[in-house]
């Protein structure tokens, strides 16, 4: 991790087309200004965290009820099979 100390009106670049500019120092806050092109998504750490573990979750759930699927759709391909006339030889 790089450890910077900035003053407010500062900048920081990342790359060539990021700019992290400091705007305000209060007692236990910093404010922050991002500059990025609009295909980078900027987060907070939080909201990234959150954002990351319902995706997680979503995909579960997502696995867990097409494995539930399958003996359904297995027994329904059966019947199908088994109902079509065969042809004769």
């Amino acid at each position: 991790m790089l450890v910077l100390g900035r003053k407010v009106g500062e900048r920081i670049m990342i790359g060539d087309d990021i700019i992290l500019t400091v705007l305000a120092i209060d007692e236990n806050k910093i404010k922050l200004g991002l500059e990025a092109p609009g295909d980078v998504r900027i987060l907070r750490g939080e909201l990234y965290e959150s954002v990351k573990a319902e995706n997680l979750r979503a995909a579960t759930l997502s696995s867990q009820s097409q494995a539930a699927l399958l003996p359904s759709l297995s027994r329904l391909l059966k019947k199908e099979t088994q109902s079509e006339p065969q042809p004769e030889i």
